[in-house]
C-alpha cells in the first residue's frame, strides 16, 4: 500500500482533535503521511489546525498537516474522505429545534422536523462533494459521520457514489458499554444489532457465543446514553421485558414523545446552544500554545468513541482485515423487509471492498413497523433533498411518525424553506 492521505471536510470541527489522536496511535496500518483538514470558516480552522500541529509535534509523529478553505484541494489525491460538517452550523440547529417545539414536536438534528431540515440543506452539498471526488480521487473511500448519517448516507450511495460508509459512534459506545457492564473484555462480545441510524435495537448480546442479555435488560437498557440524548426516562420494565431488545437511546423520542417534548421545552437553553458554549471553551483551550494533548471538556461534545469507530473502520479498509463493524450501508439481501437499495444500520464484514452486511434474522412486527414507517420517510426525504421537490417534501413529513399530520407537514415544508432559504421546485411530484 503506498502512502495515504486523509482529507477531513470539516475539519474545524472541536472533534477534529479526537480524530486525529486516533488517526496518531494507527497511523502505521493506514501508511498514513498527510491529513488536511477543510473548512470555509478561517478563524476555527486555524485554532483547531494550530492544536492539531502541537499535537503531531509533540508525539514525535511524522504526519503532515495542512489546512485549506478548499475541499477540491483537500481531496486531491486522498485515499479516504471524512465528512464532519454541519450545513448551517449550530445557529442552524437552534432554529431546527425551536421550530419543532413551536409545534409541539421534536426538533431534535438526527430524527422528526430537526433531522428533515438538516437532511434538506445538507444531502446537496454532500452530492456536489462527491461530484468533485470522482474527478479528483475516484478510488477513496468516503467515510460520512455528517447527521442525518443513515439518510444522507443513502442519499450518497443513490446519487452520489458506491465507495462509501455511514458511520455513528452510537454502536460502538453501546459495545463497549455492555461489555463494561458485563466486566468482559470487548473482543469476546458481539451484538445481534439491527435498525436504521438512530432507529436501533439490540436483540442478543453475545459473550463467547452465549446469550446473555434476558434477565438483564433493565440494567443494559440504561447504557450507553449520549450527551445530546435529554435527561433519562426510564421504560416500564413490563414494556422492555415485552420487547426483549435493548432500544437504542434515540428510540425515546418515539416510544415516550410526549415526555421528551416536555423535557426540551422545560430546558431554558437548546441542546445547540449547549453545544456552542462547549465549543467556545474547547476553542478556548485549542489556543492556549502550551495544550499538547486532547482536553477532558472534549467528552462533553457528545462524540465518545468517534475517533475509534472511524478510525478503526479505515484501518479495516486499508489492511483488507475482515472485521466486523456496525455501520450504515446499503441493504441489498440483508434485511428483506426493507427495500434492497435503501441504507440500513447493521453489522458487517469489512475489508478492501468496503462493508458487506452480515447475515441477520428478519425483525420482529414491534421493531419491523416502526423499521418501515421510518425507512419510508427517509427514501421520500432523499427524494425531496435531491430533487428540491416541495411535494415530496410534504409526503415525507406527513410519513414521518414524529409529524403524521398533513396540516403540519405543509406548514413546516414551507416554514423550513423560508428559514433556510431552500429553493422548492412547486406543483406535483417528481417522478
Amino acid at each position: 500500500m503506498s502512502s495515504s492521505k486523509v482529507a477531513v471536510i470539516g475539519g474545524g470541527s472541536t472533534y477534529t482533535p479526537e480524530l486525529l489522536d486516533g488517526l496518531m496511535r494507527h497511523a502505521a496500518d493506514l501508511d498514513l503521511a498527510q491529513v488536511v483538514l477543510a473548512d470555509p470558516d478561517e478563524e476555527r480552522l486555524a485554532v483547531v489546525g494550530g492544536f492539531c500541529r502541537r499535537m503531531l509535534q509533540a508525539a514525535g509523529s511524522s504526519i503532515r498537516l495542512e489546512t485549506t478553505g478548499s475541499n477540491e484541494e483537500a481531496i486531491e489525491g486522498a485515499s479516504f474522505v471524512l465528512t464532519q460538517i454541519r450545513v448551517g452550523g449550530q445557529a442552524g440547529r437552534h432554529l431546527d429545534i425551536q421550530l419543532g417545539l413551536t409545534h409541539g414536536l421534536v426538533g431534535q438534528e438526527t430524527t422528526g422536523v430537526g433531522g428533515f431540515a438538516k437532511a434538506m440543506r445538507t444531502v446537496p452539498v454532500m452530492l456536489g462533494l462527491c461530484e468533485e471526488m470522482e474527478k479528483r480521487c475516484p478510488k477513496a473511500w468516503l467515510i460520512n459521520f455528517t447527521n442525518p448519517s443513515g439518510l444522507v448516507t443513502e442519499a450518497i450511495l443513490k446519487y452520489g457514489r458506491e465507495r462509501a460508509i455511514g458511520l455513528c459512534n452510537n454502536p460502538i459506545n453501546l459495545h463497549l458499554d455492555s461489555a463494561k457492564l458485563l466486566d468482559v473484555d470487548p473482543g469476546r462480545l458481539q451484538l445481534d444489532y439491527i435498525g436504521l441510524n438512530h432507529l436501533s435495537w439490540v436483540r442478543r448480546i453475545l459473550v463467547d457465543g452465549r446469550d446473555v442479555l434476558p434477565g438483564t435488560l433493565a440494567q443494559f437498557a440504561s447504557a450507553g446514553r449520549p450527551a445530546n440524548i435529554p435527561d433519562e426516562l426510564d421504560y416500564p420494565d413490563a414494556f422492555l421485558q415485552a420487547l426483549g431488545a435493548i432500544p437504542c437511546s434515540y428510540l425515546r423520542y418515539f416510544y415516550r414523545t410526549r415526555e421528551v417534548v416536555a423535557e426540551l421545552k422545560a430546558k431554558t437553553r437548546s441542546r445547540a446552544e449547549e453545544v456552542m458554549e462547549v465549543e467556545e471553551e474547547l476553542l478556548a483551550q485549542y489556543r492556549n500554545p502550551a495544550l499538547t494533548q486532547k482536553p477532558e471538556a472534549l467528552s462533553k461534545r457528545g462524540g465518545a468513541n468517534y475517533s475509534r469507530a472511524a478510525v478503526d473502520l479505515m484501518r479495516s479498509i486499508a489492511t483488507d482485515s475482515g472485521a466486523r463493524h456496525v455501520v450504515n450501508v446499503r441493504n441489498g439481501s440483508c434485511l428483506a423487509s426493507l427495500p434492497s437499495d435503501c441504507v440500513v444500520e447493521v453489522g458487517c464484514q469489512v475489508g478492501a471492498d468496503g462493508a458487506t452486511p452480515l447475515a441477520l434474522e428478519e425483525p420482529a412486527p414491534e421493531i419491523r413497523g416502526l423499521m418501515q414507517h421510518v425507512k419510508a420517510y427517509e427514501e421520500l426525504a432523499v427524494e425531496a433533498a435531491v430533487k428540491g421537490d416541495r411535494a415530496t417534501a410534504i409526503l415525507a413529513l406527513v410519513s414521518h411518525p414524529l409529524v403524521a399530520d398533513v396540516d403540519l407537514a405543509v406548514l413546516l415544508v414551507d416554514e423550513i424553506a423560508g428559514v433556510h432559504k431552500l429553493p422548492w421546485s412547486v406543483g406535483s411530484r417528481n417522478p
